[in-house]
């Protein structure tokens, strides 16, 4: 059997996917990933460094890992695909993340995220190529509502694109391709391997990458070490991790032409919730039309087959 006609089967040790498994974890995430976005800036603000929650983010894989290992009775997939699978799906998400930390640095954040997230498009695109998934009209029709609405949530019309190189574009384009793989290679793992196992590895390549984080910090400023600093930066990683879980767990009953576009569009549209409820922010005109087609593409997708 090849491997794209793998990737349509479950994983020999779990249930057989059926009926909306999949939705429940990808809402899930995107609930998680929603709540997480809405408070991630604060560690920031209050003298955490991004490189630093980094580092706190990836303590905060641990638990969950050792939680879904010890429920599997220790079961960890040590094959030399499994390895390669799991340190290739962690490395590409948390390699993404320094080269993003990198690419904000040197160009405007409001041209980088929008680039950035259209990772979903390089996963659509791979797994419509090799491993033959399709979905319905109305999916597709979600799938393309996404894809517009992302770059609609962080692009600034306002800010001028002055002083600064080409060099954001390729980083920001180095981020899109790494998180657009990671999510193909996730779906492609768990026809082969345990998503316990996947996100174990996913954890070992975090903590692989603190020592990178570290140097990439600049301890010349002060850094709030209080409790409002690692331990809050914990608690808001934490629905990261989580949410980062359940990812997987959708990938392993969904197809990744939906979760990816769902997941992606979904988390920004509860962050924008919380935001207006919380800090009373009323959104611009354009990223009210993101939100608008983030929604409509939710609902499509969640009804896709």
């Amino acid at each position: 059997m090849t491997e794209a006609a793998l990737a349509t089967q479950p994983h020999s040790d779990s249930p057989a996917p059926g009926g909306r498994r999949w939705l429940l974890f990808a809402l899930t995430t995107v609930v998680l990933w929603g709540i997480w976005g809405a408070f991630a800036g604060i560690s920031a603000k209050r003298g955490f460094p991004e490189t630093l929650t980094y580092c706190v983010w990836a303590l905060t894989m641990i638990p969950p890992a050792v939680i879904v290992l010890r429920r599997e009775r220790w079961h960890l997939d040590i094959s030399a695909k499994a390895i390669f699978y799991g340190l290739a799906i962690g490395l590409l998400g948390a390699g993404g993340q320094m080269v993003l930390f990198r690419a904000v640095t040197i160009g405007p954040a409001y041209l980088i995220f929008p680039v950035v997230s259209l990772s979903p498009l390089v996963t659509i695109v791979m797994s419509f190529l090799f491993l033959g998934e399709r979905t319905n009209k109305l999916g597709m029709l979600g799938v393309v509502l996404a894809l517009l609405a992302l770059p609609m949530f962080d692009y600034d019309p306002g800010g001028a694109v002055t002083g600064f190189g080409l060099g954001w574009f390729l980083l920001a384009l180095i981020v899109m391709a790494c998180w657009g793989v990671q999510a193909y290679f996730m779906k492609l793992a768990n026809a082969s391997m345990s998503a316990e196992s996947i996100f174990f590895y996913m954890m070992l390549s975090g903590l692989m990458l603190i020592p990178i984080a570290m140097m990439m910090t600049d301890f010349s400023h002060p850094v709030n070490w209080g409790w409002d600093g690692p331990w809050l930066a914990a608690g808001i990683q934490m629905l990261n991790a989580i949410g980062a879980l359940t990812l997987v767990y959708a990938f392993r009953y969904g197809k990744a032409i939906v979760v990816a576009p769902l997941s992606n569009a979904g988390g920004p549209l509860v962050t924008a919730a919380l935001s207006l409820v919380l800090e009373g922010a009323v959104p611009g005109p354009l990223k009210v039309a993101g939100l608008f087609l983030a929604l409509i593409a939710s609902v499509f997708l969640a009804l896709a087959p």
